[in-house]
């Protein structure tokens, strides 16, 4: 697949919210296609909100077809049930784009952050501040986690887009 004309679908798991975002680079333009959360009830049982979000991604993959999926990485916590929820919910985006034999890259939030702000400690609302001008957005892409799903997605085509210029020079030595 070349970046002519790349979808790429960024997910910010989450047990309760899940944020996707799904970019397009064609021909070197980089648009919007669609963003926005899948939410679950927190009073359900983890299993039925594990279901939700697997059958929510499944739906957005079968819609827009991506060709390239970013998940961010778990994050450490100090609350370990919270952290191994968060693994568990990562593991079902992974596992929804592995279904779909679409390839997955992961990024960390640090990684994310350095890459749409140029520092790995920004925060949430510089993420989306630079999401909406990278965009060209009339506002700022609510909510937080879709905005970070968009931040991955953008993260993720400037990784491939770097590599494709490495791998032009290496082939131009």
């Amino acid at each position: 697949m070349t970046n002519s004309n790349l979808i790429i679908l960024g997910i910010d798991p989450g047990s309760t919210v899940t944020g996707y975002g799904i970019i397009k680079e064609n021909q070197q333009k980089t648009t919007l296609v669609e963003y926005g959360v899948i939410k679950v009830s927190p009073r359900k049982p983890l299993p039925e909100r594990l279901q939700d979000i697997f059958s929510g991604l499944n739906d957005i993959i079968e819609k827009i077809k991506p060709h390239q999926i970013a998940v961010e990485k778990a994050f450490y916590s100090k609350n370990a049930k919270s952290a191994l929820v968060m693994g568990e919910i990562r593991g079902i985006a992974l596992l929804s784009g592995a279904q779909a034999k679409i390839p997955l890259a992961e990024y960390s939030p640090r990684e994310i952050k350095f890459s749409i702000v140029g520092t790995g400690a920004a925060s949430k609302a510089q993420v989306q501040y630079m999401v909406k001008n990278i965009l060209n957005l009339r506002t700022l892409p609510e909510p937080e986690d879709a905005s970070d799903a968009l931040a991955i997605a953008l993260c993720h085509l400037g990784k491939l887009k770097t590599k494709k210029r490495l791998k032009s020079l290496e082939t131009k030595s």
